[in-house]
């Protein structure tokens, strides 16, 4: 969707909205509109705005992410969706984002959402595992469903509405907000073969992947992306995950743990979300909602589409650079899936909203694969192997 497409069906949309919206005070610091200026000399009378705009309320939010502003590409869809609000709504609505940390930390990010301290946040639902372990599957499930079939479920399969039935139950609504597409399975300060090389390493990794690690050995640490690099440097940590060749340059990991391994099977598509106060979320007018909900599909899309374009060029770089690449092994895939079923069979014996989720994810995973094996997995096996014999 180009920019001027989505202002167009954001102006189409603030006017079907208008008759219903009902006009809010501005909040304590929202900023008065500025009357535009003549360039030939002397201020010029203001420029009215129409009509239907000027009837809509102006409103100021501030969202707090997940993530540090040197990760331009996963903290970037905050800023993508802030500006296409504010562009559709003519700036009346506007939305503030802060990197984490800047008004609070990664950990704290949802609870600040769901106590009205900020109104928005974007982040990761399995960084709050601890708070309730269906927090994790809703953005990866080791051996989940991988990004475009994950997308389908949440869009098409009744993903959002089993979200937000259990979001809704702590004050919390959410859309989803970015995918980063297949991770990998991170730095590694040794070569690890199999499973008994993976006994007692202290491994950075978020969600549901570190309960699975944790069952075979490793100990898991919950460490912010900002702070992952001093961690492996001064050995506080053996290895780490993050996202993939983009994201993992950036943070300079190569120089510490020369190992990197694929795939990240516990994130075989990572949704982030968009996070709003559920009450918020009601009170805004329907068209800004429905701009809000435009504005995050493009950004979901657009995070996928960024990572796609980028990771290939950084992950010749880092190879360039010395970086040691090695696939899992067949052992350590296979011990890791027995040990993910196990988990999901023990979680869900005893929480029936994981239970519920993991249900329906999984029945729908079984689904896509079914298509998937015809059509995708035939086509890109095809142009792998092609390209490994130096096709065109």
């Amino acid at each position: 969707m180009k920019r001027r497409d989505f202002l167009a069906a954001g102006a189409a949309t603030v006017a079907a909205g208008a008759a219903q919206a009902q006009t809010t005070p501005a909040t304590p610091d929202a900023a008065p509109s500025s009357p535009a200026a003549s360039s030939q000399g002397g201020a010029s009378p203001a420029v009215s705005s129409p009509a239907i705009v000027a009837s809509m309320p102006e409103i100021r939010w501030r969202l707090t992410s997940g993530f540090p502003k040197s990760l331009d590409t996963i903290h970037g869809a905050s800023d993508l969706l802030a500006r296409y609000v504010s562009e559709a709504t003519d700036g009346r609505f506007t939305i503030q984002p802060f990197a984490a940390g800047e008004i609070v930390g990664t950990a704290q990010a949802i609870d600040a959402v769901a106590n009205n301290t900020v109104e928005m946040a974007h982040t990761a639902s399995y960084y709050y595992v601890g708070k309730d372990p269906t927090y994790g599957i809703l953005t990866a499930a080791p051996f989940g469903l991988n990004t475009r079939q994950q997308n389908s479920w949440f869009y098409q399969n009744g993903g959002n509405e089993l979200a937000n039935e259990f979001f809704g139950k702590a004050g919390l609504y959410a859309l989803p907000g970015g995918n980063t597409g297949t991770q990998m399975g991170g730095w590694f300060r040794k070569e690890i073969k199999t499973v008994e090389d993976l006994k007692g390493l202290k491994m950075r990794i978020a969600g549901l992947a570190g309960t699975v690690m944790q069952r075979m050995g490793v100990v898991p640490q919950q460490i912010p992306g900002g702070d992952i690099y001093a961690a492996l440097e001064r050995g506080t940590i053996d290895a780490t995950e993050w996202v993939g060749p983009y994201d993992d340059e950036k943070l300079g990991f190569s120089k510490v743990a020369p190992f990197y391994y694929y795939p990240g099977w516990w994130e075989g598509g990572a949704t982030i979300h968009f996070w709003f106060n559920k009450e918020r979320w009601a009170s805004l007018p329907k068209s800004y909602r429905a701009i809000v909900e435009a504005a995050a599909a493009y950004a979901n899309l657009d995070m996928t589409a960024k990572y796609d374009a980028r990771n290939p060029g950084a992950l010749r770089r880092l190879v360039g650079a010395g970086a040691q690449l090695r696939p899992f092994s067949q052992e350590i895939m296979e011990a890791s899936l027995k040990v993910s079923n196990e988990m999901y069979d023990d979680i869900s014996s005893k929480n029936p909203d994981f239970k519920k989720i993991w249900d329906s994810m999984r029945a729908f995973r079984g689904e896509e694969y079914l298509w998937f094996q015809v059509a995708e997995y035939t086509y890109d096996n095809f142009m792998i192997r092609t390209r490994a014999r130096g096709g065109n």
